[in-house]
């Protein structure tokens, strides 16, 4: 192992932040990666494409988030003559900044203690 550290294969820890929630709300990098794809697509098949996963799947993802938030997290507008559409609305806005504020304190905590832990693999 002592070879492996010296060579730099553990030198940068990358903490996933995943809030498992009383069932069925749990909250990852998925869903949270899907709220900034709206937020910056403003559609919901925009954000699909972007992401590369199929308009269902997104359509199961942002259903899931809106039906067991106690507030919808995205509104939706209907296609029609000028298209539908989909935003965030201002819970969905602070529900992003807090994930990515909690995101950079737990890696930011998560690579001081990986730099400790690498000390046991120094020979």
């Amino acid at each position: 192992m002592a070879g492996l550290a010296k060579a730099g294969f553990f030198m940068h820890a990358e903490p996933i932040v995943r809030i498992l929630f009383p069932a069925p709300l749990n909250l990852g990098p998925g869903k949270i990666r899907l709220l900034e794809a709206i937020h910056s697509t403003g559609s919901l098949s925009g954000a699909a494409r972007k992401l590369h996963i199929s308009y269902r799947r997104a359509w199961d993802m942002l259903d899931s988030l809106n039906r067991n938030c106690p507030v919808p997290l995205v509104e939706t507008a209907t296609g029609g003559v000028r298209g539908g559409g989909a935003k965030l609305t201002t819970q969905g806005i602070v529900l992003l900044e807090r994930y990515r504020e909690l995101e950079a304190s737990v890696k930011s905590l998560v690579t001081a203690e990986a730099a400790d832990l690498m000390k046991l693999f120094e020979a």
